[in-house]
């Protein structure tokens, strides 16, 4: 069924492109996620990059855990400004949303490290939900 305006009515939501993230050229450039974080702070690619720097260093889980979240938080954030409504697809091919989709992987790997399942499940499915070509590169 089509409106007036030609949108398909039993479609679901478009996807959600989020725009480019500043902290991708630096964090890309070499700069230590880190420093990253602290000129942009509400970048969820600084907080991923920050959260998988930390899980490759063999930190402990929480704190994988706690950078990852901080991630999360901030990618709702940033989704909900750019016309995400709390679901539809946000692409793993469109490469803004990178910064999002690891963190929700990430926070979905160290939810299951700290035996925190129901956590684990919520975020996989998430991730799966938003981009199955990111849970398939991020979860395997």
């Amino acid at each position: 069924m089509t409106s007036a305006f030609g949108r398909d009515l039993m479609a679901g939501p478009p996807p959600t492109h989020l725009p480019a993230d500043p902290a991708d050229a630096e964090l890309s450039g070499g700069d230590a996620p880190a420093a990253v974080v602290r000129r942009h702070p509400a970048s969820p690619a600084a907080w991923a990059a920050l959260a998988q720097q930390a899980l490759d260093a063999g930190a402990d889980d929480v704190t994988v855990y706690a950078y990852a979240r901080v991630g999360y938080h901030r990618s709702l954030d940033m989704l909900r400004r750019n016309g995400w409504k709390g679901h539809g697809p946000v692409p793993w091919e469109h490469e803004p949303n990178r910064g999002f989709l690891r963190a929700l992987a990430l926070l979905a790997l160290a939810a299951r490290a700290i035996g925190e399942t129901d956590e684990w499940g919520r975020c996989s499915t998430f991730l799966r939900d938003s981009s199955p070509a990111a849970a398939d590169a991020l979860l395997g």
